[in-house]
């Protein structure tokens, strides 16, 4: 190094010191002088090392001074503790501290107590069950200074070590057989069993997942587990048992754990919420104990997630639904209500919504059947949500409560299997939806079924339509005695005015399967209109007349339980139309009138009752006359039920009209007969505030005054006619056949405008006879 290089040296540092400033490291400026503010008659002359250059430990000092400043901010920012996670930070530290493994805990306590531990043991169940944890307790009490005992003391070296949140001790040896389970691992923990411990009295093996150790490493570990040195113990922890080399089983003492009881659990994690300080609805623990699927560890893992997600008001029903992905309770009460009365919309609208929100079909389906399981066990055992069979919230138990009674036992059965079938379809499918939708339908159908389950399905349904009106409707009707023809002398020959008569009231009847209408054009089926008798014969087919208190549908019960007589083919007839309570002259008989037989309207059936209903009545209507169908689905609605009427309002006055001609109030009734049991008068109105008129009565017949009896003329033709049908040979007769009711729709028009005719115009019907 020549001299220039040496000036360099030395002036560098002053140069770059004061360019830089003094103070570089963050330090209070340097109160020394500069060169040139230093008087000329300092005592000491300025040199290379003069007092204007800081020496190495002034330099030091400043670089500390430097980083302390920056430490100092650091250190004022306050850092919470990262807490643990919740199933470390209460793992158990003593076996009473074990929850739902009694039968575990208390056989090794009382092997403590009586100093018979053997040398290895075997602890298999699920996940997060307690294995692990049991065994570290195992080694806690085996190595306590007070030991062995069930109760460590906590105090001592090896219990503080082994202590939750502890740093473990040397002479506890945790494996995990996963990454350990090879032949090398096997021989290098046979040659390190030998050794004493180090401070404790036993030296523990923990072997984790024990399934997974190979057989060439349970064949190592075989001599050592047999006969192992007398400080040696081993405890195998696993899910699954059978993996384990059989000679290894052999060797240990085994204990079974099991998935702790949603009760238990439920209750465990109340506490750890209370001891947490985070409110948590009464609704969210019985998700996460689902969730769990009764293991500890899974439960405090999914409690830990909600918990730290907490509001304000801590941990509400929606924000776990939300997050667990399960269905909300308002949801599955929406279909179940909907399967109860039979709604298909509400069905397939609920299911809408799932998809809607994103809900997973699958998921849905797995809920709708758990629903359906507590909904059959609350059927069978009434007292279930009392006891706790069924462990819910106490408004959801009253919503249980009622399902299960508006379905029944046979209906819930039924549709829990068509909705576990369905799921197991639904693995691996690629239209999930498409699947729930036709489970949602099969549900719907019980006629679907052919076996036993959908017998009961429909009895069930029946029984329920049934107690809707609390009465014995159609369950047992009185029955009605058959009346046969009594012998009277013969009147006189019927006159040509009795057959036109005869001739206008088979006109103005809504057509019906009547043996008597399809008797031979030659003989005349004369039957005056509007007569009125206490009990009509079963042979005779009275007239529609006014009825304002008329009971309707009084002759199809009886005729479906009385067999046809060979005389009298007309017993078999559908229902009559409804007679008047107006008074009338009774024909001349002995025989005294029979008292009504007909179903009234039960005094508790309501009009929300019919309105829940409404849905079945169509569909019953549908299969039995489309038009009829169409014009209450589009135009109808149910105002009011009341005293056996139902007020039926019609969007206009033009479907008013149509609704009353053609037989439509006939449909509409016989529906209601068969869907709830009951017998109601059809009171048709334009809307609520309209008053009914009398085309839109029950019996479509303008109010006029009572005709007079049956005319010895008539009865004389009737009379002639059963001779006319008896005489025909059997051979001749065919089966009745009903015809269809949309196939008559022409022929009712026809009569209702030549009824029309007569009535406003004056005319005369004339007939073949008159011709």
């Amino acid at each position: 190094m020549d001299e220039r290089d040496e000036d360099l040296f030395e002036e560098e540092p002053l140069e770059l010191f004061e360019q830089d400033g003094p103070d570089l490291f963050g330090g209070e400026p340097d109160d020394s002088p500069a060169v040139e503010d230093l008087p000329a008659d300092a005592d000491e002359p300025l040199s290379a090392g003069g007092p204007h250059r800081r020496s190495e430990d002034e330099v030091t000092a400043s670089l500390m001074e430097a980083v302390d400043a920056l430490r100092e901010p650091a250190a004022q920012i306050t850092r919470p503790e990262t807490p643990l996670a919740l199933y470390r930070r209460y793992r158990p530290d003593t076996f009473a501290e074990v929850i739902g493994q009694e039968h575990v805990t208390e056989p090794l306590q009382r092997a403590l107590v009586n100093n018979r531990v053997n040398h290895a043991y075997l602890f298999s169940g699920p996940r997060g069950c307690g294995k692990t944890t049991s065994a570290r307790i195992l080694a806690r009490c085996l190595n306590c200074a007070e030991g062995p005992t069930p109760t460590p003391c906590g105090t001592c070296q090896s219990c503080r070590d082994l202590a939750r949140g502890g740093p473990g001790s040397i002479d506890v040896i945790e494996i995990d057989a996963a990454s350990h389970g090879g032949v090398d691992d096997a021989r290098d923990l046979r040659e390190r069993a030998f050794f004493a411990p180090v401070h404790s009295r036993y030296k523990i093996y923990i072997i984790d997942e024990a399934h997974m150790v190979t057989p060439q490493g349970f064949n190592a570990l075989l001599k050592v587990v047999e006969e192992p040195p007398p400080h040696v113990r081993f405890v195998f922890a696993t899910t699954e048992p059978d993996k384990v080399l059989g000679t290894i089983r052999s060797r240990t003492h085994h204990y079974p754990f099991r998935l702790v009881p949603p009760k238990t659990l439920s209750a465990y994690l109340a506490t750890l919420c209370d001891a947490e300080g985070i409110a948590v609805e009464p609704a969210v623990l019985p998700l996460v104990v689902r969730a769990g699927a009764g293991s500890v560890r899974d439960s405090l893992s999914v409690l830990d997630q909600l918990l730290g997600g907490a509001g304000e008001d801590g941990v509400s029903y929606a924000q776990a639904t939300a997050l667990l992905g399960y269905t909300p309770d308002t949801l599955l009460d929406e279909i179940v209500d909907a399967f109860a009365a039979g709604d298909a919309q509400g069905v397939f609208a609920a299911v809408d919504k799932v998809i809607e929100v994103g809900q997973d079909p699958r998921r849905f389906a797995e809920d709708l059947l758990r629903r359906l399981r507590d909904l059959i066990i609350v059927a069978a055992v009434p007292e279930a949500l009392s006891s706790g069979l069924v462990d819910v919230a106490g408004d959801q138990a009253e919503r249980l409560a009622a399902q299960a009674t508006a379905m029944g036992p046979g209906e819930l059965t039924r549709a829990a299997e068509v909705i576990a079938v369905g799921l197991t379809e639904m693995r691996g499918t690629t239209a999930p939806r498409l699947h729930l939708e036709l489970m949602c339908a099969r549900v719907l159908l019980p006629g679907a079924d052919v076996d036993g389950r959908g017998v009961h399905a429909r009895l069930d349904r029946l029984e329920r339509r049934l107690s809707v009106g609390a009465g014995p409707v159609a369950a047992e009707p009185a029955p009605v005695p058959v009346v046969e023809p009594v012998e009277t002398p013969a009147p006189e020959p019927p006159t040509k005015r009795s057959a036109r008569n005869a001739s206008a009231s088979q006109g103005a009847r809504p057509p019906a399967p009547d043996p008597v209408a399809e008797a031979p054009a030659g003989v005349p089926a004369v039957e005056p209109a509007n007569t009125l008798a206490p009990q009509p014969p079963p042979w005779e087919d009275p007239a529609p007349e006014p009825a304002p208190e008329e009971q309707p549908v009084e002759s199809r019960p009886v005729a479906s339980r009385r067999a046809p007589q060979p005389e009298e083919p007309a017993a078999s007839t559908p229902p009559a139309p409804p007679a008047t309570s107006a008074p009338a002259a009774p024909p001349a008989t002995s025989t005294p009138a029979a008292p009504p037989t007909e179903a009234a309207a039960p005094s508790g059936l309501g009009t929300a009752d019919v309105r829940r209903f409404w849905p079945q009545i169509l569909e019953n209507v549908k299969n039995r006359r489309r038009f009829t169908w169409i014009l209450l689905s589009q135009n109808s609605q149910v105002v009011e039920v009341r005293d056996g009427v139902l007020t039926l309002g019609l969007s206009n006055g033009g479907a008013r009209d149509s609704f009353g001609r053609g037989g439509s109030p006939d449909v509409l009734r016989e529906a209601i007969l068969e869907v709830l049991g009951a017998a109601l008068h059809i009171n048709p109105i334009v809307d609520a505030a309209a008053e009914p008129t009398p085309s839109g009565t029950l019996t479509q017949a303008p109010s006029s005054p009572a005709s007079p009896p049956r005319s010895p003329a008539a009865e004389q033709a009737r009379a002639n006619l059963r001779p006319t049908r008896s005489q025909a040979s059997p051979a001749e007769e065919e089966p009745e056949v009903e015809p269809s009711r949309d196939d008559a729709v022409v022929a009712e028009d026809s009569a209702s405008a030549d009824e029309l005719i007569m009535k406003h115009l004056g005319a005369e019907l004339i007939g073949e006879d008159d011709e």
